[in-house]
């Protein structure tokens, strides 16, 4: 059996922004419900898909800890929380 290439000339996972991880998701989605992909290439796909699924997760809980992390003053004033006062 010839030897697959680790990355089927597919950009890593890690370095993917949310949005491309996001859209190859999707593509992988809209194939697999379509029925058309033969079982080996469904499990490379489902497989990618799970590692994209994860990256995208791992992209929002960054994102939300930003965000969590901006305080906004009574006067205004915008300024982020210290890191170690996170909850």
């Amino acid at each position: 059996m010839p030897e697959k290439k680790k990355s089927d000339g597919l950009e890593p996972v890690a370095g993917l922004s949310f949005e491309a991880a996001l859209r190859e998701l999707e593509s992988i989605v809209t194939r697999l419900e379509s029925g058309q992909v033969d079982l080996e290439e469904s499990i490379s796909i489902y497989e990618r898909g799970s590692q994209l699924k994860a990256h995208c997760d791992a992209k929002l809980k960054d994102a939300q800890a930003k965000v969590e992390k901006i305080i906004v003053a009574p006067d205004g004033s915008i300024s982020v929380a210290p890191e170690n006062g996170a909850a």
